[in-house]
């Protein structure tokens, strides 16, 4: 990253992201605003650059946009032990949404055998299924 000053379409392209994203950020608290200056047009250095990636890292591990506030937030000699806190919430979280979808997999797969099963004739199991399923 150098120490370029960017417009904020050059900073969302740089990140990957929207315009609109940023701005979003900015109204979020996530992303300061920089100053208007005289020329009017407001620019962006390399440290809101690794903020707005350091967001668009934390997003796909599943972490909220809130969690993401508190982690930007976090320095010194406790952040790692409330980083850690933080990190196993999300870990338990994302094992019990596997746990979820494993046990739908396995009414799906039980679903899609009863298709190819049923007689072309007789009702559909997987419609059957919704109809009564309560």
């Amino acid at each position: 990253m150098s120490s370029e000053r960017m417009t904020i379409g050059r900073l969302a392209a740089a990140a990957g992201v929207n315009v609109e994203t940023v701005r979003y950020y900015q109204r979020r608290g996530l992303m300061p605003e920089p100053g208007k200056p005289q020329s009017g047009v407001r620019t962006y250095g390399s440290p809101a650059l690794a903020r707005l990636l350091f967001i668009r890292r934390a997003q796909p591990l599943g972490f909220s946009l809130d969690e993401i506030q508190e982690l930007l937030e976090l320095q010194g000699g406790g952040a790692c032990s409330r980083t850690l806190q933080l990190t196993e919430a999300k870990l338990i979280d994302i094992r019990l949404r596997l746990a979820e979808l494993r046990r739908l997999e396995s009414e799906l797969l039980k679903l899609v055998g009863d298709c190819q099963r049923a007689p072309s004739a007789a009702s559909c199991p997987t419609l059957d299924f919704l109809d009564n399923a309560r």
